[in-house]
């Protein structure tokens, strides 16, 4: 059984993309701990996560589905690309930090740039 549900419950439920520290605090998101301890424990256990990430990649917020995206990428990155490449046809709208900077484009936009930049910090 796989033991990571908070961390997958924070992702789909996400409203905001952030891979570093945050503001001028340097905060680290929920959501940034979630995802980090995803990654880590796929890394560990790919077969196991790549399913759970494949649901959230349907059923998440648009923020979750990034993150899903960005940790399939970590773990499996023919299938992050094939999961960027199906995102670039949605058209939720995601929050971005970067630093101290916040952004806002569609979830299609993010995706089209991260396939084109291969930048996790858009």
């Amino acid at each position: 059984m796989w033991k990571h549900r908070a961390q997958l419950k924070a992702l789909a439920k996400a409203e905001r993309v952030a891979f570093g520290p945050t503001g001028i605090g340097g905060r680290i998101l929920p959501e940034t701990r979630a995802f980090d301890e995803l990654v880590e424990a796929g890394r560990e256990d790919p077969a196991g996560l790549r399913p759970k990430l494949e649901k959230l990649l349907r059923d998440a917020s648009p923020a979750g589905k990034v993150y899903a995206a960005e940790a399939l990428t970590s773990i499996d990155p023919p299938a992050g690309r094939r999961a960027w490449e199906r995102l670039t046809g949605e058209p939720g709208e995601v929050m971005s930090i970067n630093g101290c900077i916040p952004g806002r484009t569609t979830l299609a936009e993010y995706a089209s740039q991260r396939l084109a930049t291969g930048n996790a910090s858009l």
